[in-house]
């Protein structure tokens, strides 16, 4: 730091504020983004309503979008069963027979599982397990 020999005693000293930062919520950037993608040629006019840069808007589009995308790939839920009837078969089943039932379960990737007969519940778990990709809830 320098040092002067003759410095002036300051008689008033003011402090100019040049662009500090401004905090945006969550919900704040995802109303900007939303109104910014409702028509073409829409985030010029919206960054420039809320006194943002378009490459600003454009870095919370992408992260909305990353984020949407990214929750639907983890949404794990349950789909509703269907009790069908089992088709007629050539030769009807032994009657009182154990575990002469089916069971259908189609995963929300498109990938369908049918398991007929008696089937222990780890082996099932197993099964399911190896169809979803090894996610277990």
């Amino acid at each position: 730091m320098d040092s002067h020999t003759r410095s002036a005693q300051v008689e008033r000293l003011e402090v100019v504020e040049t662009g500090r930062r401004r905090r945006w919520s969550e919900d704040e950037k995802l109303k900007i983004v939303l109104e910014s993608l409702q028509a073409p040629r829409q985030v010029s006019a919206t960054a420039r309503r809320y006194g943002l840069s378009r490459s600003q808007l454009h870095q919370w589009q992408r992260s909305f979008r990353a984020e949407r995308e990214g929750a639907a790939e983890q949404q794990i839920g349950f789909v509703p069963a269907v009790v069908a009837p089992e088709p007629e078969a050539a030769a009807p089943a032994p009657t009182g027979s154990a575990g002469c039932g089916a069971i259908e379960i189609e995963f929300a990737s498109g990938a369908r599982m049918r398991v007929t007969g008696a089937v222990d519940q780890a082996t099932l778990t197993a099964a399911v397990v190896a169809l979803i990709g090894g996610r277990q809830r």
